[in-house]
């Protein structure tokens, strides 16, 4: 199951289509969806995190803790909305398409795919923009 939590003044307007993006993100990559919560916050509430979990005094648009067990993806998953509004400007392209990037990256992550080194960066991007090719919204 996939949650969406909100701890700054922001929601997701299609909750459901994201979920089901997301439901079939995880079936493509040929594991299993356990549960994973999305926290929406602000800069300061993820640096707050950053610092106490990972002790890194740095902003960043998305922190994932992974809770998989086996082929079953489970965990949390905090987005700065602030961060990916100025990610958006910085890239020129659209606040959504970035959301979404942003979204699925986390169960990239949980699925066993890494960002540290070029490669995997590389791979990693890849990989984002074949699933944001998935995402249909009934019109």
């Amino acid at each position: 199951m996939i949650n969406f939590n909100y701890e700054t003044d922001f929601t997701l307007e299609n909750e459901e289509a994201i979920a089901t993006w997301l439901s079939n993100v995880i079936v493509s990559e040929n594991k299993k969806e356990g549960e994973i919560n999305y926290i929406f916050c602000d800069d300061e509430y993820l640096l707050k995190i950053n610092l106490e979990y990972l002790n890194h005094d740095t902003l960043t648009d998305i922190i994932s803790f992974d809770y998989s067990v086996g082929s079953e993806l489970n965990g949390d998953i905090f987005v700065s909305v602030e961060r990916v509004k100025e990610n958006a400007v910085d890239f020129n392209v659209p606040f959504d398409e970035e959301l979404k990037r942003v979204i699925v990256h986390g169960v990239l992550h949980y699925s066993g795919y890494k960002d540290k080194s070029e490669a995997d960066e590389k791979l990693m991007r890849s990989k984002e923009d074949e699933k944001l090719a998935m995402f249909h919204v009934e019109q």
